[in-house]
C-alpha cells in the first residue's frame, strides 16, 4: 500500500504532517490516504464533496483537518485531573463526508468521536468507513443534531462550514460538557457571527491556522459557555 500511495500523496502527506508537528506513524498516514480514496469512490454516487481532484482532496479536506489536531491536543490536555481519567469525547456535527470527524478517529485512536449528520447516504458513507477502516472509535449517528439525545458530555463540539455560530451553539448545547468548548473550523474570522452569539456564550479565541500547501485562510473559533 505504502508504495502506491506514494504516488498518489503520501509524500505530501507526510510533509504537511511533520510540518504541523504531528509527527504521526506512516501507519496513520497511509489509512488516511485510504480514506480520501474511499471519498473518492463514493463521491461518483454520492456527492459527498465538490472536490474530485484526489490532489485537492488531500491538501484542502486531508491536510485541511490535520492542522486542527495539534491545537485540539493542546487544549485537551488542560482539563481537569478527573477528565483526563477517562476518554475524550469529540461529537462532529454536519459531519459529511466526515470532515474532522474521521480525521481526527484515526490520528487520535484514544478518542472517541461521533460523527453527526442529517443526510442518510452521507452517514451510510460514514459508517462503511469505519468498518473498512476498522475503527472503534468512530460512531456515527444520522439525523438532526437538535434531536440527539444521550445527554451532555462531550469535551469537544466541532463543525466545519456548518452554520453561523449562534445557530451552532444553539443547536448543540445539549451536548456540550459543563467544562466543554465548542470549536468551530472557519476561512476567515467570523467577527459578524460572534457578535450574535447568545449572551451566556463567549467566543475566548480566535487562532489562526496555516495549513501546510493551502493558499487560503483558515481559523479556529473557539468558544464555551460564559
Amino acid at each position: 500500500m505504502a508504495e502506491s500511495n506514494e504516488k498518489v500523496g503520501l509524500g505530501e502527506l507526510r510533509q504537511a504532517s511533520d510540518a504541523l508537528g504531528l509527527a504521526l506513524p506512516e501507519t496513520a498516514l497511509e489509512r488516511l490516504l485510504v480514506y480520501r480514496d474511499l471519498l473518492i469512490r463514493w463521491n461518483r454516487v454520492y456527492n459527498l464533496t465538490a472536490l474530485r481532484d484526489p490532489q485537492e482532496m488531500l491538501s484542502h479536506h486531508l491536510v485541511d483537518c490535520l492542522a486542527v489536531v495539534e491545537p485540539l491536543r493542546r487544549h485537551l490536555a488542560g482539563r481537569t485531573e478527573a477528565a483526563l481519567a477517562r476518554p475524550v469525547r469529540v461529537v462532529d456535527v454536519g459531519s459529511g463526508g466526515g470532515l474532522p470527524g474521521v480525521v481526527l478517529a484515526l490520528v487520535q485512536p484514544g478518542w472517541q468521536v461521533l460523527c453527526v449528520d442529517s443526510v442518510a447516504k452521507k452517514a451510510a458513507f460514514l459508517r462503511q468507513v469505519s468498518a473498512e477502516l476498522g475503527l472503534p472509535n468512530l460512531g456515527t449517528w444520522h439525523g438532526q443534531v437538535q434531536q440527539l439525545r444521550g445527554g451532555p458530555g462531550h469535551d469537544v463540539v466541532v463543525s466545519r462550514a456548518f452554520a453561523s455560530l449562534a445557530d451552532f451553539v444553539g443547536w448543540t448545547r445539549h451536548l456540550l460538557a459543563d467544562d466543554g468548548v465548542w470549536m468551530a473550523m472557519k476561512g476567515r474570522a467570523p467577527d459578524a457571527e460572534v457578535g450574535e452569539l447568545p449572551p451566556d456564550v463567549e467566543m475566548f479565541h480566535v487562532e489562526p491556522l496555516h495549513p501546510p500547501g493551502l493558499d487560503a485562510e483558515r481559523c479556529l473559533v473557539w468558544m464555551r459557555r460564559r
